[in-house]
């Protein structure tokens, strides 16, 4: 059997147009014509002319088809195993990260900010008497003022920070590329509206109010250090504001 040379490679006959189309379809491309001749071709994914049966040609094609069927369960697989990461990321209550997936970006920024000398801050937040609303009111009052802390807090931050909870009532804030300024005035301002906010629970209104601690991220601390540091800020202010009334 002769090939015309004048003609390019992927453009043989119906042989070629099957080779071809059997190595896209092992590269993730769209499947080749179940109809396709194979009487021309030297060779089909390496299997010489001779023992190219309609036999042959049928398995080709099924296990073409097979390995398009596995390629689209991978993906499934890979998109679950995203699903169950974020899960796993994220806190059990509020849509924000945990606290180990939190203290994971933190050492990630802290990385980040030593080896190229960049600012960057973390500001810890505490609501201020959250047992009396637990207390008073039931744990779902106090359920609802975390989430609505949790929506102004993930709401007011760049894409490029990182909001979680660390236990409780507290709640950190990662600010990446941020000065010791940028970050204070950025955590006078989530407190003024946190200290803002007035809860609807069942005809009673419930107001909302947190001290904050912000700490510059600097290098040669680990993440425990940096978060105990800010949270010794916050306790500071916390006894401050109860100083002056």
């Amino acid at each position: 059997m002769k090939i015309d040379r004048s003609r390019p490679a992927n453009q043989t006959r119906s042989g070629g147009r099957i080779r071809a189309a059997g190595e896209a379809q092992l590269q993730g491309a769209a499947p080749a014509p179940s109809g396709a001749e194979v009487s021309d071709s030297t060779s089909v994914m390496g299997i010489p002319e001779e023992e190219l049966t309609p036999k042959v040609h049928t398995a080709i094609m099924t296990l073409m088809s097979e390995v398009e069927d596995l390629r689209r369960e991978n993906q499934k697989y890979a998109h679950r195993l995203s699903e169950l990461e974020e899960l796993a990321d994220t806190d059990p209550l509020l849509p924000v990260l945990n606290r180990r997936a939190f203290l994971r970006e933190l050492s990630r920024i802290m990385s980040y900010a030593e080896r190229y000398d960049a600012p960057a801050s973390l500001i810890y937040f505490d609501l201020d008497h959250f047992k009396n609303i637990n207390d008073v009111y039931g744990h779902a009052a106090g359920d609802e003022a975390l989430k609505h802390v949790a929506f102004i807090l993930t709401e007011h931050v760049r894409a490029s920070d990182f909001v979680g909870r660390l236990g409780g009532d507290e709640f950190g804030v990662i600010l990446a590329q941020a000065s010791t300024l940028a970050a204070g005035n950025k955590g006078r301002a989530l407190a003024q509206l946190l200290n803002g906010v007035v809860i609807d629970w069942r005809g009673q209104n419930i107001s909302l109010s947190a001290s904050h601690g912000i700490y510059a991220l600097r290098g040669g601390e680990s993440p425990a250090d940096a978060l105990a540091g800010a949270d010794q800020v916050m306790y500071e202010q916390k006894a401050q504001r109860k100083s002056n009334g």
